[in-house]
């Protein structure tokens, strides 16, 4: 992080930013000296600033452990079978359908799968900060990801596993909130910020009106919207037009005398990833065994379920994401997936993949203009757009703003820091209730 940003934040030593992400999470303290330190992960492929939020499950002597980030995908890759990997997981943060899951005979709810990662994340990070924490700044989307969303319940389960970690002095704030305030750090006038942070599972927006004076920073919240959709949304899209018309989506299966279309349900949650990893189940499996045998692509559906038998969703995430990752730079790309005998090799457009996530797009312009409404705005009337979040590198989510708001005023850094950053700082603040959100 830039020193002169450091420099600024000069309260509170101690208060750890969180930000606790579908994908990928981050965290950041501020050090005695008041500067802000990203938290580092030192592991045999290099050092890291991000910690991926996933979690793996493993037997040991009869107890169960975990591992987090990239030593939860060594140990999966090490022993896919011995081993319970589950990512995504914060997309049924504020699901009141989901109550628990079995991992090796016990039932986790959601509060103890995120108590376990966070535990694990904060005791490998360096410095440790297991122990640092004195107040704990965790930011929250505008708009929680699934259906029917429960921000209460959402918050309720937040606390319920930071408590299991030991922390109970907690606020919450907006994600975007927290990238507004890392972005207003290097505002030299004032300035009305619209900060659209894409991450995950979720795409939220907040516009602040910052004014920079002799006396410090003062800020006005004006709006703030939010969409349960992003990077796994657009993640879904891939699989669902590529992978899964290959592993039997499209197939009949015979009942008695008729032919009838294969359930949808199914590929629906074999595309997103937070179900994906949920779907081996004994019932599950027995379903799509009795199907893919009145099935007229029986193969085609074996495949399946060996993907979800055997635990290969981390190889299907990562052919996905390097395929994605490839169109952000290319005009097509190869997505490769070739695992337990299983290989699909399949060429990607980008022209193909921005008419699949075209309904996604919308629903993200409408999150915009829902907030430009709200503060009483046009769009004439923002003086910077800064986009955060790894989906902002997404060429067609880009070209969206800059045809809103013009290239000149879209402005990009750290796009996978910022919230931390951001959350730390405002953890810093003395008046930090004013930057809080609370549900029920």
């Amino acid at each position: 992080m830039p020193d002169d940003l450091s420099a600024r934040a000069t309260h509170a030593a101690g208060s750890l930013g969180l930000d606790f992400g579908t994908t990928n999470s981050v965290a950041a303290l501020v050090r005695p000296d008041g500067s802000v330190q990203t938290a580092q992960f030192v592991h045999a492929s290099g050092v890291e600033t991000v910690c991926r939020s996933a979690i793996s499950f493993f037997k040991t002597g009869g107890t169960t452990l975990t591992e987090v980030g990239p030593w939860a995908v060594d140990r999966y890759l090490a022993d896919p079978m011995g081993c319970r990997f589950l990512q995504s997981f914060k997309t049924f943060a504020a699901s009141a359908s989901f109550h628990s899951t079995a991992i090796h005979g016990k039932a986790y709810r959601y509060e103890d799968l995120m108590a376990a990662f966070i535990e694990k994340m904060l005791a490998q990070s360096e410095p440790p900060l297991a122990q640092a924490t004195r107040r704990l700044v965790i930011g929250r989307p505008v708009a929680y990801a699934g259906y029917a969303p429960d921000a209460a319940l959402a918050q309720t389960r937040y606390l319920a596993a930071l408590a299991k970690c030991g922390i109970d002095d907690v606020h919450f704030v907006y994600e975007p909130v927290a990238a507004a305030f890392y972005f207003a750090q290097r505002l030299e006038r004032d300035a009305t910020v619209l900060v659209a942070d894409f991450g995950g599972g979720t795409s939220d927006f907040s516009i602040v009106r910052f004014s920079v004076g002799k006396d410090g920073l003062r800020a006005i919240p004006m709006a703030k919207t939010g969409v349960g959709l992003a990077g796994d949304r657009f993640d879904f899209r891939i699989i669902d037009n590529v992978l899964s018309p290959r592993l039997g989506k499209g197939s009949r299966y015979k009942s008695f005398d008729k032919m009838l279309d294969f359930p949808t349900h199914y590929f629906t949650n074999f595309a997103a990833w937070h179900q994906l990893a949920i779907m081996k189940s004994a019932q599950t499996l027995r379903e799509l065994r009795q199907l893919a045998k009145a099935s007229d692509k029986p193969e085609e559906l074996e495949m399946l379920i060996t993907i979800i038998e055997e635990d290969l969703g981390y190889p299907l995430y990562k052919a996905v994401s390097e395929a994605k990752l490839a169109l952000s730079h290319n005009e097509q790309a190869q997505l490769s997936f070739n695992s337990e005998g299983i290989v699909i090799e399949a060429n990607v457009e980008r022209e193909a993949f921005e008419r699949w996530i075209e309904p996604d797009l919308l629903r993200i312009d409408q999150a915009v203009e829902a907030a430009l409404e709200q503060a009483g705005l046009a769009a004439g009337d923002i003086d910077k757009v800064f986009l955060t979040g790894g989906t902002s590198f997404v060429p067609a989510v880009r070209s969206r703003f800059a045809a809103r708001f013009g290239e000149e005023r879209l402005e990009t850094g750290d796009q996978l820091l910022s919230i931390a950053y951001g959350l730390a700082l405002i953890g810093g603040e003395t008046d930090i209730e004013r930057w809080t959100v609370r549900e029920g």
